[in-house]
């Protein structure tokens, strides 16, 4: 029996994605069929990564429930940056990278919303059309007087920052208020009455909700989902390499597909449930297998994962490639590729190709017996001759190709 009268509700609720909301009974009643919820996302660089896609499936989540998601494009907020989470400020970026970062990312939603004038059909908005034309004294005046700084001080983004004696400046205070502005916008231009984000921003959001009832007495909603961490503790989707990025330019079908492959045994069913659309009793019947079985479920995860991203194409080749790579031995045509004229080092190898971070890395892996050429383990002073494709190997699960 479902709990709530929303399928949107109930969905995010048995699928993990909720962690708290201000007022659950009369957001189920509000969530009829065009109801419309927003999620920010900062300009910050030219990708968004696996971080961002738990966000962008909660508004997946609302669309097919019936809901209006909104895309909102931090081109305004960019020019501050937020600094939740952070012990030092962001990088203040020029107009020029901001405006490149906007045309690079806006595609990657098209993969997973539909856009569109229909009731359902999510829209795309920036907020620097109304943050960048803003007069400060009557900001201040309008919007500033319904902030009491005693309680900014108490948000954990500020809190944090403070406590560990790091300096904050008086622009990322303020991130907030303009963060809270946006809901007002949006609410007065569009009827917009729901921000969804991570756990990490309740704060932010609710101030968006109180300041709405403030100026305009409309009732708006905030609602989050828990921050996405490995049973490992580590932040989901980071790796050895960095940040797992949505653009294919930044990390291939073939990296992406290997991400969700190496997932933990124990987030196989929580990972299938947040990233994936496939039945609650299909991903109970996966996270039921056990032993080695256990890799089928890792395999449907990186499969159904990268189709969502890449496309059915792309997942199929990367399925096919770890297949030939790992249980035939041999190379696969979507494994990373390095053209070398002559000779390289085994170092210089592992860092071109992306298989290691660094050349200490490299250094330390070859050391540790894990660097391999052609199958066979090799010393950090071999000397490659590629006249023909070479598999190179760091480990037992990434590889590349010398390409002549």
């Amino acid at each position: 029996m479902s709990q709530y009268q929303s399928d949107f509700l109930n969905t995010i609720v048995a699928r993990g994605q909720f962690h708290q909301c201000s007022d659950m009974a009369a957001l189920d009643a509000a969530l009829k069929p065009g109801f419309m919820g927003y999620i920010g996302y900062d300009l910050t660089a030219p990708s968004l990564h696996v971080g961002n896609l738990a966000q962008i499936m909660l508004q997946r989540r609302l669309q097919q429930a019936g809901g209006r998601p909104i895309v909102l494009l931090g081109g305004g907020t960019t020019r501050i940056g937020d600094p939740s989470g952070r012990d030092e400020s962001r990088q203040l970026l020029s107009e020029e990278a901001i405006a490149a970062n906007r045309t690079s990312i806006r595609s990657v939603f098209d993969k997973f919303l539909r856009f569109g004038e229909g009731s359902s059909d999510a829209i795309m908005v920036d907020n620097s059309e109304w943050l960048l034309g803003l007069n400060l004294v009557e900001f201040l005046r309008d919007v500033g007087r319904h902030f009491s700084v005693n309680r900014m001080l108490t948000m954990d983004s500020v809190r944090l920052r403070l406590e560990r004696e790091q300096p904050l400046t008086f622009i990322e205070f303020n991130y907030m208020v303009l963060m809270a502005y946006d809901f007002v916008m949006l609410n007065r231009d569009l009827g917009c009455r729901l921000q969804m984000g991570g756990s990490d921003q309740w704060g932010n959001v609710i101030m968006g909700v109180e300041l709405g009832r403030r100026m305009d007495g409309a009732e708006l909603f905030a609602l989050t989902q828990p921050l996405i961490t490995t049973a490992t503790g580590d932040k989901m989707g980071k790796t050895a390499q960095g940040a797992v990025w949505l653009n294919p330019d930044m990390t291939s079908p073939y990296d992406y597909w290997q991400f969700w492959r190496n997932t933990h045994d124990a987030d196989v069913g929580r990972m299938l449930r947040i990233f994936t659309d496939l039945p609650l009793d299909e991903i109970e019947r996966l996270e039921k297998l056990g032993g080695a079985e256990i890799n089928e479920a890792k395999k449907r995860l990186a499969d159904e994962a990268t189709k969502l991203c890449h496309g059915e194409a792309a997942a199929n080749e990367a399925s096919e490639t770890a297949r030939k790579t790992f249980e035939e031995g041999a190379a696969g045509e979507a494994l990373p590729t390095l053209k070398v004229a002559g000779e390289i080092g085994l170092v210089d190898a592992l860092v071109g190709l992306g298989l290691v971070g660094s050349k200490n890395e490299a250094r330390r892996l070859i050391t540790q017996g894990g660097a391999r050429v052609d199958g066979e383990a090799a010393g950090e002073d071999v000397s490659i001759r590629v006249a023909g494709d070479v598999r190179i190997s760091a480990g037992k699960k990434k590889h590349g190709l010398l390409v002549p």
